[in-house]
């Protein structure tokens, strides 16, 4: 972008940026308006990406360990997709600070002179609207494609980013695959946004499932398809763990998780309840495990043939 293309974009940022109306009709003149009355950015700076020192990094990997071990192939598989097309992919944590990156050799550099590395501040209090910091600030998947980002300089690039989830239903990262590709197209940035949701779908979930290791992992379903649904449950059948999505579904809120019983989340309404429903369900168990085999069942229960029978029959179970 050229100076003369530079003034006009920094005129059209503060034009709406100082417009209420624009802002309540517009995400993005939204965030041009927190850049500048927030955050106190001007879109002409010039002054370079703020970055943090090795050791800083080192401490915000370190907290992210697991995290960052389960990522990995999966930011390898994303970079497979895409980085043969110039674009690059890189992780961040929740304050916007690049943890992780994947680029060509042939493009390290490049990235590297827009402020795209490992230790650089991507906040929107930083940079201003731009894919991660957006991203982490709105929680929402997000495309800010060249003339959408809120410095001038940082014009040329193609930013689409979708937030990761931790165990816990907070932000935890954010995945960003960027091009400063000069033909890179609007329609080619949705085809790359697809890809990036999944990726950070499928992090969320392996995260999920290392952080509770051992326990029984339930899938649920949701309108949202690019968001995971996944539940643990304990030997006990208590539900000790929920993603952001699962808590949503079930209605479990946002707060502190208390562990449940799995039935009073999953359970019919209409059927037995308490330790009635518990010998219900052990009773099933037993008979699907033996095929219907009543004197079968009775044995791996611990009763007596007719004892079953009339269990069976006060709750109303047919041995098919």
């Amino acid at each position: 972008m050229d100076r003369s293309a530079d003034s006009l974009h920094v005129e059209k940022v503060l034009a709406a940026a100082q417009s209420n109306s624009a802002a309540a009709r517009s995400r993005l003149a939204a965030s041009w308006r927190r850049s500048v009355v927030k955050h106190g950015l001007d879109p002409g700076e010039t002054r370079a990406v703020d970055v943090v020192d090795g050791t800083q990094v080192s401490q915000r990997r370190e907290e992210l360990d697991k995290f960052m071990t389960v990522a990995s192939p999966r930011l390898d598989r994303l970079f497979s997709l895409v980085g043969n097309s110039g674009c690059a992919v890189f992780l961040t944590d929740e304050d916007g600070v690049i943890l992780d990156k994947r680029t060509t050799d042939a493009d390290t550099e490049v990235f590297s002179d827009w402020g795209l590395r490992v230790g650089a501040d991507w906040s929107e209090a930083r940079e201003g609207t731009n894919g991660i910091g957006t991203c982490l600030t709105e929680d929402r998947k997000i495309i800010i494609h060249r003339d959408e980002h809120f410095f001038a300089r940082n014009t040329a690039m193609s930013c689409i980013d979708a937030p990761i989830y931790g165990p816990d239903g907070r932000i935890v990262a954010a995945l960003d695959v960027s091009s400063a590709r000069a033909d890179q197209t609007e329609g080619f940035n949705r085809l790359i946004a697809a890809q990036v949701a999944q990726t950070a779908r499928a992090i969320e979930e392996a995260n999920f499932r290392a952080a509770f290791e051992g326990a029984r992992i339930v899938v649920g379903d949701s309108d949202d398809t690019d968001a995971a649904v996944l539940l643990a449950l304990d030997s006990d059948d208590l539900v000790v763990g929920a993603t952001r999505e699962a808590r949503r579904v079930f209605g479990l809120g946002s707060d502190t998780f208390a562990p449940r019983p799995a039935s009073d989340i999953l359970g019919r309404e209409d059927g037995p309840t308490g330790f009635e429903k518990a010998e219900r369900t052990a009773v099933v168990r037993a008979l699907a495990r033996t095929e219907g085999n009543v004197s079968e069942a009775a044995r791996a229960l611990g009763i007596g043939r007719a004892t079953l029978y009339r269990r069976m029959k006060r709750l109303g179970i047919d041995a098919r």
